[in-house]
């Protein structure tokens, strides 16, 4: 019987903008992004496990496929930016770059150096026109997938994430404020049975 694919939806939508562009400092850090309220910019931290195996990473699901479909339908139709050039598909833009990289959606082409280099300045940006940075986010066996926006967009991927629950996909909706620690963080390997408050498994019947 396959491992069951645990995704965690982690939205905070009131960023400071200084904690929201990664650092050498903290890409290892998954709890960095969700510190210091400031209500004007929101991100989304879908991050994968198969805790039967041991293995973290939204790569290493079984459904990495179709859920990565899911996140391009929801941003739309555009053109991935990235250092490596420009991509038609989010999985191929994904593939191309390293980890701790960014993908831009933006409605103009930005030169890969200022892509590349992902700093507070090229970030608020990005945002400040409106555009959508998407970060690839080392995890411990792969990489997660976050995204930064101006305007909060987490509706865009509650219902479709909704409509793909199996038995063996389960998916938590997570508020980041209430991520306090990497305990908190990986609660599926020690509390899955009971999440902690504010860690919301999507249901059949959920809503917003």
């Amino acid at each position: 019987m396959a491992a069951t694919d645990i995704l965690k939806l982690i939205f905070h939508h009131d960023q400071r903008m200084e904690q929201l562009a990664p650092s050498s400092q903290n890409n290892e850090d998954p709890l960095a992004m969700f510190t210091q309220p400031d209500p004007t910019y929101s991100t989304l931290y879908f991050s994968g496990s198969l805790v039967e195996e041991e293995l973290f990473g939204i790569n290493r699901l079984h459904r990495f496929d179709h859920i990565i479909q899911t996140i391009q339908a929801g941003l739309g139709t555009q053109s991935y930016q990235t250092a490596k050039g420009e991509f038609v598909e989010l999985k191929q833009a994904l593939l191309a770059i390293d980890n701790n990289e960014m993908i831009l959606l933006a409605d103009e082409t930005l030169p890969s150096e200022s892509i590349h280099s992902f700093s507070s300045k090229v970030l608020r940006d990005i945002l400040e026109k409106g555009w959508i940075a998407i970060y690839k986010r080392e995890a411990p066996n792969g990489f997660d997938v976050q995204i930064f926006s101006r305007d909060n967009i987490y509706t865009r991927f509650f219902y479709p994430l909704q409509k793909m629950l199996e038995p063996d996909f389960r998916v938590f909706s997570i508020n980041g404020k209430r991520v306090s620690s990497e305990r908190h963080f990986y609660f599926e390997t020690w509390t899955l049975h009971k999440p902690p408050h504010g860690f919301e498994e999507i249901l059949p019947e959920s809503v917003l």
